[in-house]
Order: structure tokens, then sequence, then C-alpha cells
């Protein structure tokens, strides 16, 4: 997946199109709805209703492309990032708060099997924003003003000479780096700079450990007894 090569009318690279990152926050708006109502704060459709509300927010203050400046645009952006990452760190809480002390909704395997799914699904997502949104200030930032030395280095900017002229990575690269990180419990590709992305970087690699090594483990113990 790119971003189109055009240029805009002041010879720099396009910026990066909004569709991607909106179509992962209706994911993550999803994704309440399909787990037991326990493992969201509050109501089901509580923070799918705020992601919704900023996301239209968003899209109305800066359509299409992410490319407008401004204080209220940055603060939109974070507020759903945050929303995002609240619904998964509750999901995560409840999850492995269940498989350590017994729940009736986690001795199915089955239905173990497709919340602890989801629910990984839901802090990868939440990750993925997280890189996403803070990596050199934004995607508005990295089009505008492309710092020198980005938080996290993707081969591209490692190796300029594999990358087409102006490359950027967009939500899909975060998206990725993600979910490699949450298998392979370590970088892959991608190497953490700043000591935020480090640290955002060991603790979704600890989380992922702990949330598929608890629902393998009890899920492996009912289907075996």
């Amino acid at each position: 997946m790119s971003e189109d090569p055009a240029a805009a009318s002041d010879g720099r690279p396009r910026a990066e199109r909004r569709w991607t990152a909106s179509a992962f926050v209706l994911v993550s708006m999803a994704v309440p709805f399909l787990l037991p109502s326990r493992y969201s704060p509050g109501t089901d459709w509580v923070l799918p209703t705020i992601e919704g509300a900023v996301l239209v927010a968003l899209i109305v203050v800066d359509p299409g492309r992410i490319d407008r400046p401004g204080r209220w645009v940055r603060a939109l952006s974070i507020a759903l990032v945050v929303v995002i990452a609240a619904g998964a760190a509750w999901g995560a809480a409840r999850l492995v708060w269940d498989l350590l002390h017994g729940n009736p909704q986690t001795t199915e395997a089955t239905e173990l099997l497709i919340s602890g799914a989801l629910v990984w699904l839901q802090t990868i997502i939440a990750f993925a924003f997280l890189y996403w949104e803070l990596d050199s200030g934004g995607p508005v930032n990295r089009h505008l003003r492309p710092r020198r030395h980005p938080d996290l280095a993707f081969p591209q900017q490692l190796d300029p000479s594999i990358a087409a002229p102006g490359w950027r990575p967009i939500f899909f690269d975060y998206l990725y780096l993600a979910l490699t990180n949450a298998t392979a419990f370590s970088p892959t590709d991608v190497m953490p700079l700043a000591r935020w992305a480090k640290s955002a970087m060991a603790g979704q690699s600890i989380l992922s450990i702990v949330i598929l090594s608890l629902v393998i483990a009890n899920a492996v113990n009912l289907l075996g007894g």
C-alpha cells in the first residue's frame, strides 16, 4: 500500500490520505460490540460513540489528506488516540483479570479464543495509532516539517536508495510495525530511536506476551479437560 506519488503544487509529495486510518478507527469502534460487555468501560457504545464523534470532527476540519496544522486539529488527533488506547487498555486488563481469577466467560474454549483474539487485535490497533501520532510529531508534521532524525526509523529512511523520492511512513506502515512487534516481541525492520518509542514497543511486547500466553494456556487446558 502506497501513497499517490504525485507532487503537490509546491513540489512537496502529497500528504497522507485519511481513509486508511479512518477505516481502522471504524474497526476499533466495532470491536466492543463483538466482545462481552464487561470488556468495555460503561456500556458497549460509550467509547465507540466518542471515537466516532472525534473522527467526524477531524474529517470536517481536515478532510481528504492529512495536511492541516493547528492546535485544535492536533488536540482532536491526540484525543482520538487516547480514547482508542483507553478502550484497548480496559479490555486487556479485564481479560487478564478474568484469566487469572476465573470468570464464566473464560471457561469455554471457543469464546475465550475469540475474546482473546479481539482484545489482542484491539491492542495492535491502539499501538498503531500511538506510533503513527507520536512519531516525529504526527502525520501533519511529517508532511510539512520532516525531521532529519525520526523517532522510529523505517528501512526506507535508513537506506534512502531503496525508497521512492519523498517517501515517508503512512498509517499502514505503523500498523505493520504494531503487528510485527506484537508477534515477534521485538523490533523487526523498524528501529525505535527515541526513548518513548523504545518504551512503547517494550510495553506492547510485554502486553502481547501476557495476553497470548494466558489465552493459549487457558484454551489448551479447557480443550484438554
